[in-house]
């Protein structure tokens, strides 16, 4: 079964609000079967246009990837994240 991901692109604009967004989701997302592969980190854009963060998050498969993006306790959370940044966020099928 192909694994699922949660991808984020996000650009912070309130650094300081923005931290209880990144102590809060972790333990949900890593409670829900989610792990960090990408969190932050060195990055260069080589075509187009993008937001300054990258975020991506390992599930066993796209329908927990689904399932951990509209879980409850995760939704309440994410609403830190969209008061305090810009964010595009996709959930992807693995190969």
């Amino acid at each position: 079964m192909p694994k699922g991901y949660i991808i984020g692109h996000i650009t912070v604009n309130d650094p300081e609000a923005y931290k209880e967004y990144v102590t809060r989701d972790t333990p949900i997302l890593l409670g829900l079967g989610g792990q960090f592969v990408v969190r932050g980190g060195q990055s260069q854009v080589m075509e187009g246009e993008t937001l300054n963060r990258h975020v991506v998050i390992e599930f066993p498969s796209y329908a927990a990837a689904l399932a951990a993006y509209n879980d409850p306790a995760y939704q309440e959370v994410a609403d830190i994240r969209r008061r305090t940044a810009d964010s595009v966020i996709l959930v992807v099928e693995g190969v």
